[in-house]
């Protein structure tokens, strides 16, 4: 039997991170791995690909979607004719994973499969705020069988506190732990309770319809420094920005949470299309606003916005 675990959480919670501390639990065994990056480039799993393990990408959509769920069981058909100990599968960040146990309990389809819970992880900074404007994040919460409640060495004690009791409320009969890094310890996956396919109700999926999304072609002839001026502008009204760009003969992984913004050299792309930035925020959020006021102090910055 291979045994399948779900990776979920909301956008910049470190699952990337997590997935690499992760996969050491499993190390002495055959592992394959299955990356759902929304945006229409799968940066994570660019990333991910150096560590040498079998993987695959599913792009432009969320794996539990009617856009991307024929890809996503054949993709699993495949792996698990490979036969592998382990499957683990990181989910986008915006992916509703309600209908999960629904997808794996078709047993005629996915015969050697053993689904053994869903792991799911919270921005200590971030999670007041998309916990209130983004639908998703509940119903990643909903279906999961393990909280862990991540970069808690960014955030107060008193803010702790406030999350553990929201999460209590929501949850309170799953096992929650403070990490920092992505960290993970092997007694904590122990805890994980196997959910139970058969007898489990489902949970209807819907649209979550707070969520907005923005597309920025950026201009190649600006200075990195211009360009991270202009991001600075953006970050208290997102919930993420995220792309590649090719600035300076160089290239850039863009990647910004909250207040956080980290632009970082990278291995040339061969990737035709270049300098878009995918930015996500939620309603009540003046994100449109924001880009246009940064607009006004840099122009030569933006090409267009989508």
């Amino acid at each position: 039997m291979s045994r399948l675990y779900l990776i979920t959480g909301f956008l910049g919670a470190g699952k990337t991170t997590f997935l690499k501390q992760f996969m050491k639990q499993f190390s002495s065994e055959r592992m394959h791995i299955i990356v759902n990056e929304f945006g229409k480039e799968g940066i994570d799993g660019e990333l991910l690909s150096e560590l040498g393990i079998a993987l695959d990408e599913i792009n432009n959509g969320s794996i539990f979607c009617s856009c991307r769920l024929d890809k996503f069981e054949n993709v699993l058909q495949q792996v698990l004719q490979e036969k592998p100990d382990v499957i683990i599968v990181e989910a986008s960040g915006l992916s509703d994973p309600t209908n999960v146990k629904k997808i794996l309990n078709q047993r005629e389809k996915f015969p050697g499969l053993e689904y053994m819970g869903c792991v799911c992880l919270l921005d200590a900074r971030q999670f007041p705020k998309v916990y209130e404007t983004a639908v998703v994040v509940k119903k990643q919460i909903q279906v999961s069988d393990l909280l862990l409640l991540n970069k808690k060495d960014l955030v107060k004690t008193e803010e702790i506190e406030q999350i553990q009791k929201i999460l209590k409320a929501h949850r309170p009969d799953l096992p929650l732990h403070m990490t920092s890094y992505g960290m993970m310890e092997e007694r904590w996956l122990q805890e994980m309770q196997k959910p139970n396919l058969e007898t489990e109700e489902q949970l209807l999926q819907t649209a979550d319809v707070t969520l907005r999304k923005y597309l920025l072609h950026i201009q190649e002839e600006i200075k990195l420094e211009t360009l991270s001026h202009f991001l600075n502008m953006l970050l208290v009204d997102t919930f993420r920005i995220k792309g590649f760009v090719y600035l300076e003969d160089t290239w850039y992984l863009v990647n910004a949470v909250g207040n956080m913004l980290y632009i970082e050299p990278c291995s040339e792309k061969k990737e035709t299309q270049k300098n878009i930035l995918v930015i996500l925020s939620g309603y009540g959020l003046p994100t449109k606003k924001a880009i246009r006021k940064a607009m006004e102090w840099y122009p030569e910055v933006v090409l267009k916005i989508e």
